[in-house]
């Protein structure tokens, strides 16, 4: 699976292997004229620094139903609107943020909302990337009503050929949901999927 996948109107964020999760794309976000994702050595190298970022991968989730400005996405984490701009800007460099128009703000000043674009869906995280996922998950899900959280772990011992259909069963699952229309009245929902070998119960 790719890095960090979710809903189009769900933010997923990235990684790399068979199953990851996800960042997500905006319902309504533009994909003209953004960066091609893993072109060259150069440009996924490019995209796994600017996604190597539990705070970037957390900013993608923010901005992928509506848009936001970078002072909303500095308070629904609870940082100071300096050190989000930073990121906000590496984001948009690459293609994972794109600026909508410009709006009025409650004072009269000029505010740029920001969407995610989706590319994070493809992105390759790189060395680390499924902790910078699963660092990200882990904030999220702190935060979380835990009456809302569906969880469950299973043990399996499988071959190649079984490993692979459960790796492809599950991506097909996620992709299915993926590319369905938001529902005009839904709620928000993120979903974690991690596929790993069981170090703890290989006699090797």
């Amino acid at each position: 699976m790719t890095p960090d996948r979710t809903n189009p109107s769900a933010e997923q964020e990235p990684a790399t292997g068979p199953v990851a999760a996800t960042t997500g794309r905006g319902a309504h976000a533009p994909t003209a004229d953004l960066p091609t994702t893993g072109d060259s050595v150069a440009e996924r190298d490019a995209d796994a620094r600017a996604l190597a970022s539990t705070l970037r991968v957390r900013i993608l989730r923010i901005c992928l139903d509506e848009p936001r400005t970078n002072k909303e996405i500095a308070q629904l984490l609870g940082k100071n609107p300096a050190t989000t701009l930073h990121h906000v800007r590496t984001l948009v460099a690459r293609g994972f943020l794109a600026a909508q128009p410009a709006r009025t703000g409650a004072r009269g000043a000029r505010e740029v909302p920001y969407l995610a674009t989706g590319r994070s869906w493809t992105a390759d995280l790189g060395p680390g990337g499924q902790q910078v996922l699963l660092d990200a998950f882990l904030e999220e899900l702190s935060a979380a009503d835990p009456a809302s959280v569906d969880m469950g772990r299973l043990g399996l011992r499988l071959d190649a050929e079984g490993r692979e259909e459960l790796s492809r069963r599950l991506n097909e699952v996620l992709e299915d949901f993926r590319q369905r229309e938001p529902a005009a009245d839904g709620e928000p929902w993120s979903v974690f999927v991690a596929i790993h070998h069981d170090t703890s119960r290989d006699p090797r």
